[in-house]
């Protein structure tokens, strides 16, 4: 299977909650590479890249967030991966 990529906008609640760091360890528990990162209009984005099935499970989760969230929409887009992460990261 060949690797692909998924490319996410989170809006809502999900700066200052632990939004981040929550899709740091989501993402290496699904064996993801990639990054997310806080935007200045509020929203998260995040890129992740890995095999369809780990990509859903995580698309799947960011719709939900972590606890102290309040996620109100998600915009996706599936894109090749580029191959040039080695580990997934929280940029800043």
């Amino acid at each position: 299977m060949t690797p692909s990529a998924l490319h996410v906008f989170v809006e809502g609640m999900v700066q200052g909650v632990g939004f981040r760091q929550a899709t740091l360890r989501e993402a290496r528990a699904r064996n993801l590479r990639g990054w997310v990162r806080n935007l200045n209009d509020g929203r998260v984005e995040a890129w992740f890249e890995g095999h369809d099935t780990q990509l859903d499970s995580m698309l799947d989760w960011c719709r939900r967030g972590p606890a102290l969230s309040e996620v109100r929409s998600v915009e996706h887009s599936r894109q090749q991966a580029t191959g040039s992460a080695s580990s997934f990261e929280i940029k800043f």
